[in-house]
């Protein structure tokens, strides 16, 4: 049975191509904005969203749009992130709906996040309506665009919607376009219930908010529901739809999408992909492609002040209320004192998480260096995985490591392929393959993920002046010579500056660390060491100099024996010293260091 009115769509586009801008022209036109509550990127809730130009969190909205004709039309449009790091949870959004509008910058052309989503788009099976936005650019080659879009990716040029978000060129095309190309939902209200969970977040009052496609049946408040993979059981208070505000409604019937409220109290219940039915009457399976939230890039945050522990692990309860993948757990380091090793879906998500710790809640941390997880086969034959290099067991008990490895695709300007291949080379990429789509390159490699996650995306952007764009996909596990890098300070260990790394990096990285460490420890009155270790073997040195009193500032000529005698005394007062006294790190020291850390 097809709800022959409604249309479910997503906008999806790479990062910077218009997105947001577009999704407002669109609410404008329709009407789902009053002019006291019209602002830039309507969809963004957060403010941190609207600063840095990104979508962090999806927000669908409910349009009613009139044809010429007099048709009417209830259009759900399912705003999805944009970043690689939420993936999942685009194609999830995607699995909700029957087509997307796939937008392409006029003047940027094809970008590396446009091809994996409409690849992401074309394996849920859904109608593509290419876009070609920014048209009133001076730069802008629309039909080079469209053309471009034609060679890469197979979508017929003729038939791109031409448009601009930010002049309105193109929206009444667009909405055109979405009733005519874009199928209607597919269900049957009768049939059991079985709605796909797409988004989900925390409300003081109502517990967590489900965001939910209905596939089949009818949902109405007092049903008893089953959520499948988690294998609870919630009565539902309420239902209704977004305007983009929640909106209470009687019911959801197939086709449908809104948002339930079930007195859901732990988002780790109602996790993204999760198929919902009824508790007695139950589908007979659930919607395919569920995994639960894995966080891939760990990193330690520290309060600068150790009287705001407790202020940071309130400020990660809440956070993690509307964040299922986000998790963290209490570590404790001699150098840092009380903290969290947190994990996060990316480098991104572990960014904005900090931004919002130290804006929202007004904490100043420090955080250790990203890592990725890495899995050990100990001599006993023991597999075990960890993240913190603290706990990376010594040489002699170690079999192998495997490291995760990613597919890497960027698409940049064929002018940059052989400085990019040689960044890609230092990387310790291997390539798979080389496309040329007109003017631009596409490269697919083959990278371990810890050698993008400090400067990678920086240096590729730096070298290409901006021009080349990334994405990536997780492929497994293989094994590496990789090796801890322990730092000492006058012979002490300091956990929290240990790394790993590969065996043929670990002197020019401990060489690094070192160098910085002895710039920034302040001077004593003995000379400190700073040495970089693998195990018992010295790798690296530096050393902080020590205060010099001028002893011999009271002898005015004299026997050459006087003098010597004054110095060996000094000599020996600082070998004491060294032995006895202690040298504390601060807090600066560690802020350099891991700031400047490749």
């Amino acid at each position: 049975m097809l709800c022959v009115n409604v249309r479910n769509f997503s906008i999806i586009a790479h990062v910077d191509h218009g997105k947001s801008t577009l999704a407002d022209r669109i609410l404008e036109r329709l009407g789902a904005m009053s002019e006291r509550d019209k602002r830039d990127q309507t969809l963004d809730t957060l403010e941190l969203e609207r600063e840095r130009g990104i979508t962090i969190k999806s927000t669908p909205v409910r349009l009613s749009y009139t044809r010429e004709n007099g048709e009417q039309y209830t259009f759900n449009l399912i705003d999805t992130p944009g970043h690689v790091d939420f993936n999942y949870e685009v194609s999830r959004s995607l699995a909700a709906c029957e087509g997307v509008l796939l937008l392409v910058d006029a003047s940027q052309g094809v970008e590396a996040q446009t091809i994996v989503n409409a690849y992401l788009a074309i394996d849920n099976n859904l109608e593509i309506v290419p876009v070609i936005n920014k048209i009133d650019l001076p730069a802008a080659d629309p039909e080079g665009a469209a053309q471009e879009l034609e060679d890469v990716i197979g979508i017929p040029a003729e038939d791109a919607v031409f448009a601009s978000g930010k002049a309105g060129l193109g929206i009444p095309e667009i909405l055109e376009a979405i009733v005519e190309r874009i199928p209607a939902p597919s269900g049957d209200p009768e049939a059991p219930l079985k709605a796909l969970i797409f988004d989900s977040f925390y409300d003081a009052y109502q517990g967590v908010i489900l965001f939910v496609r209905v596939l089949e049946g009818t949902l109405k408040a007092k049903h008893q529901i089953l959520l499948m993979n988690a294998g609870k059981t919630f009565e539902v208070d309420k239902v209704g739809t977004f305007s983009p505000g929640l909106v209470v409604g009687q019911e959801l019937s197939a086709g449908a999408v809104g948002w339930v409220a079930a007195g859901i109290k732990d988002i780790h219940d109602a996790q993204v992909g999760d198929t919902l039915t009824g508790k007695d009457v139950q589908t007979a399976e659930a919607f395919p492609g569920f995994k639960p939230a894995q966080p891939v890039v760990f990193s330690g945050l520290y309060p600068t002040d150790t009287e705001d522990y407790r202020k940071l692990r309130d400020a990660l309860d809440k956070l993690k209320l509307n964040d299922a993948a986000f998790s963290f757990e209490p570590e404790t380091s001699e150098a840092l004192g009380f903290g969290f090793r947190c994990g996060f879906l990316g480098l991104l998500h572990a960014e904005i998480i900090q931004e919002r710790l130290e804006r929202e809640y007004d904490l100043d941390l420090i955080a250790t260096a990203p890592a990725v997880v890495y899995r050990v086969t100990l001599t006993n034959g023991e597999i075990f995985e960890t993240q913190n290099p603290a706990e990376f067991p010594t040489r002699d008990r170690i079999t192998s490591v495997e490291e995760p490895y990613i597919k890497l695709s960027i698409m940049l300007p064929e002018e940059y392929v052989g400085t990019v291949m040689q960044l890609l080379q230092e990387r310790r990429g291997s390539m798979i393959t080389m496309n040329y789509v007109g003017k631009r390159v596409e490269l697919l490699y083959e990278v371990p993920f810890g050698e993008i996650l400090y400067d990678f995306h920086d240096r590729l952007k730096s070298i290409s002046r901006g021009y080349a764009s990334m994405d990536y996909e997780q492929i497994g596990y293989r094994e590496g010579d990789l090796r801890k890098v322990d730092i000492m300070v006058n012979n002490e260990v300091i956990d929290a500056l240990a790394v790993i790394v590969h065996e043929t990096k670990t002197y020019s990285l401990g060489r690094k660390i070192v160098d910085k460490m002895a710039e920034v420890i302040p001077r004593q009155m003995f000379p400190v060491p700073v040495q970089a270790v693998i195990g018992a073997k010295i790798i690296a040195r530096a050393t902080v100099k020590a205060f010099r009193k001028d002893v011999l500032a009271k002898c005015y000529g004299g026997d050459i024996s006087r003098k010597k005698k004054l110095l060996e005394k000094q000599k020996k007062g600082r070998a004491r010293m060294k032995q006895f006294g202690t040298v504390e790190v601060p807090q600066e020291a560690f802020l350099a260091v891991l700031s400047t850390e490749e």
